[in-house]
């Protein structure tokens, strides 16, 4: 009787404390899109001057004369949008092939030391690579990387200008090697989370190595592949001192890669203190907002082609 009786009061009690634990768990998943509105809010106010001022001519403009009041972000979006591409260019391949040895084909006696290594170079301090970027990459860049590139490709527009060492290409590199280990670490983890049935199936119809990982192991780790690529570009795009310290800071559009550039970010950076009136802190909050907007709008339109791609690759199997 009186394990029935405690059994009658405990049942009300974990009641109690499963709807406490859920309204708990609901408040803290509210509170992400919260947030992200309440930042929304806050610099659609705080920059609402130059909204009404300069309106959409904000994006297509290419003048940032704050002498003149003339404000125009569009040599910023190309500057964020290009050193993002070029550091995704370089850093997914590389992370990739990286996140495949990790998790197929190192021994486990090498798994470990590079893992670390890669996580090591995770927690290097942007202005640290920013530094070395100065005094190694921006040298290299132009005395050992530009001359081969104008001699084998100078020919397109992509490769011609003066080797500067500075510019979209410098950028691009630093970034892609900062990417490189979030692509890595993700990847490696998302691979070997794929059961080990699938593995020995695929090994047993006599795939090989590469094989299995390309039919096995890559579709089924693709989703969590695609998350590694986003989360990469989402630190490629706001990325701040070290694309400051070698993108060469200038406001301008150029095919070249050798090029000087600049990004929203980094006019941020360089220029909120320097802002000496109402119109120019709310320009460049204005920037902020299109950064929020060109980051929020790449990562749809990259969720969109992986569902895409997703669907192609299940049709093809039917």
């Amino acid at each position: 009787m009186a394990t029935v009786i405690a059994a009658r009061t405990f049942r009300p009690a974990a009641r109690s404390g499963d709807r406490l634990f859920r309204l708990l768990l609901a408040a803290m998943a509210a509170a992400v899109p919260l947030i992200l509105g309440a930042l929304l809010v806050a610099l659609l106010v705080e920059g609402w001057p130059a909204i009404t001022r300069f309106g959409l001519t904000f994006f297509g403009s290419s003048t940032w004369d704050p002498v003149a009041r003339q404000f125009g972000v569009l040599p910023f979006i190309y500057g964020t949008l290009v050193s993002s591409a070029l550091a995704l260019s370089i850093a997914v391949p590389l992370g990739l092939g990286v996140a495949i040895f990790l998790a197929e084909l190192a021994p486990r006696w090498l798994r470990s030391p590079v893992g670390f290594l890669v996580e090591l170079l995770a927690a290097i301090p942007s202005v640290v690579f920013g530094l070395w970027g100065i005094f190694v990459l921006v040298p290299w860049v132009r005395s050992g990387l530009t001359p081969v590139l104008k001699g084998a490709l100078g020919f397109l527009p992509l490769f011609q200008g003066p080797p500067l060492g500075i510019g979209m290409l410098t950028a691009g590199l630093i970034l892609a090697i900062m990417v490189v280990p979030i692509i890595v670490a993700v990847s490696t983890e998302v691979m070997r989370a794929v059961p080990t049935a699938q593995r020995e199936a695929a090994l047993a119809l006599g795939a090989t190595r590469w094989e299995t990982t390309r039919r096995a192991v890559l579709p089924y780790a693709r989703s969590g592949i695609a998350g590694a690529i986003f989360l990469a570009l989402a630190r490629a795009l706001g990325e701040t001192m070290a694309v400051t310290m070698v993108i060469g800071n200038v406001p301008q559009i150029k095919a070249s890669l050798l090029a000087p550039g600049y990004t929203i970010s980094a006019v941020i950076a360089n220029e909120f203190t320097e802002a000496t009136y109402d119109l120019y802190v709310a320009a460049l909050i204005y920037a902020g907002i299109v950064l929020f907007i060109v980051t929020v709008l790449v990562n749809v339109v990259a969720r969109l082609l992986v569902a895409r791609v997703g669907r192609g690759i299940e049709a093809g199997r039917e």
